[in-house]
């Protein structure tokens, strides 16, 4: 299926009725899951079990988080609405998240598994329209870019160049997948350019400008689902060199934050940059203002968050100031959405 074609299933733009900010934020929205997940046949082709047998044997837990975020939102696609996520999240993905979305569903959990990722998806698509919808045609730089698939499923990206940066096997294995899934149709109106960097390691926005980045052209910076993975260190330098960036241009970072109380939920310290007040550190590194989302509030709810008692309006209660929630003790473990500008 070529882009174009793909595009036009979907609206053309953001995909949905979910996408239409306005409506989905009034609206409550309930979803329900059939108990046996149906696959799509292109996982079952050989080509594609040879490759997600790579990722699962060779891969580090870093790299296959990009297909668990990819299953995420493969099955709240009725809310997302990526029709490649399926594809791209693979078999085991689908059918771990599967169940636990299964489980809460029989619990009648307040929180069904996935959510994070579809309020989250729909947040950082619906500021990136509204960041091109401002700028006209610009950059877009996908730094960490994982399994995302909006350069194919985002209609007002289409006359953007959009850089996708990431480890070299994961934007091969993507490549490969999404070739099995759209054959060799290509939509000349898209202007993708993969990037393989390491940002741990250094140089990455120097290849980034010989893939065609321009320093002097608007931008919209997206870092979803990766700074608080990487060290306090490595994170700092990677703001820095947007904040510097934003210095010669007009540009727009939207990132996801990880506060500190985060660090308690992995037992394997996969969470090491965590920042209780990024509002405050943006602009210390030179960005003009910053603006903080938590998921719940107006413009990340997407009528998901319709439970006055859901986990996460609870915590919305809480000051900001608290590390731990004085009705229950429990530690105060926040994301924020955030908006930065230059």
């Amino acid at each position: 299926m070529a882009i174009s074609s793909l595009k036009k299933m979907n609206g053309g733009g953001l995909l949905g009725h979910a996408a239409r900010e306005k409506p989905m934020s009034a609206v409550a929205v309930e979803l329900t899951w059939p108990d046996e997940l149906e696959l799509p046949g292109l996982l079952k082709e050989e080509k594609v079990k040879s490759l997600f047998a790579t990722i699962n044997s060779e891969w580090s837990a870093l790299l296959r988080s990009a297909c668990q975020t990819a299953a995420g939102r493969a099955l709240w696609k009725k809310i997302v609405g990526d029709p490649l996520a399926e594809i791209l999240a693979g078999e085991d993905c689908l059918r771990n998240l599967h169940k636990k979305i299964i489980d809460d569903q029989i619990r009648r959990s307040r929180e069904v598994s996935g959510v994070i990722i579809a309020v989250r998806t729909l947040w950082f698509d619906s500021k990136l329209t509204s960041a091109v919808d401002n700028f006209g045609p610009a950059q877009v730089v996908l730094l960490g870019a994982g399994m995302d698939t909006r350069a194919y499923r985002m209609g007002c990206l289409e006359l953007c160049s959009v850089f996708e940066v990431d480890f070299p096997e994961l934007l091969e294995t993507k490549e490969a997948l999404l070739r099995q899934a759209l054959g060799s149709g290509e939509d000349s109106r898209v202007r993708l350019a993969r990037v393989a960097a390491d940002i741990t390691e250094g140089g990455w926005l120097e290849k980034l400008k010989r893939s065609g980045f321009d320093p002097e052209k608007k931008t919209v910076w997206v870092l979803e689902g990766i700074l608080y993975y990487l060290s306090s260190s490595c994170a700092m330098e990677v703001l820095k060199l947007i904040a510097g960036n934003c210095v010669a241009t007009r540009s727009v970072l939207l990132a996801d934050f990880m506060n500190e109380s985060c660090g308690s939920l992995s037992d394997s310290n996969s969470f090491q940059f965590l920042c209780d007040w990024p509002d405050l550190l943006l602009p210390s590194l030179g960005f003009a203002k910053a603006t903080v989302s938590q998921i719940g509030d107006p413009d990340a709810h997407f009528g998901l968050m319709y439970d006055p008692e859901n986990l996460f309006n609870r915590l919305r209660r809480v000051p900001r100031t608290l590390r731990t929630n004085p009705d229950d003790g429990s530690p105060c473990r926040r994301l924020y959405l955030v908006e930065a500008s230059g």
